[in-house]
């Protein structure tokens, strides 16, 4: 299974929703949470090519994008493929 890597932060409704997701399906992540801590912002910005909001979710290599992003992966049958590498 690939790594998967979530930034986040405590009052996203949208972060919560992407981890329920994640955990749903048995998925382990490591979660990086830019309120907490705020050096994080740069790393999160520069991988996510610009990206600003919460939360940016990266499996493996590949930048999936935010919640939405996740949801529309899981809903076209790709997110299991991508998870699996």
């Amino acid at each position: 299974m690939q790594p998967v890597e979530i930034f986040t932060s405590p009052f996203c409704g949208y972060c919560h929703a992407a981890k329920k997701l994640l955990n749903s399906k048995g998925v382990a992540f490591v979660e990086f949470d830019v309120a907490k801590d705020p050096s994080l912002r740069p790393q999160m910005l520069q991988r996510s090519n610009g990206r600003h909001t919460v939360p940016q979710i990266f499996i493996g290599q590949t930048h999936v994008g935010g919640c939405d992003d996740l949801y529309e992966l899981e809903r076209a049958g790709k997110l299991d493929t991508l998870l699996k590498g």
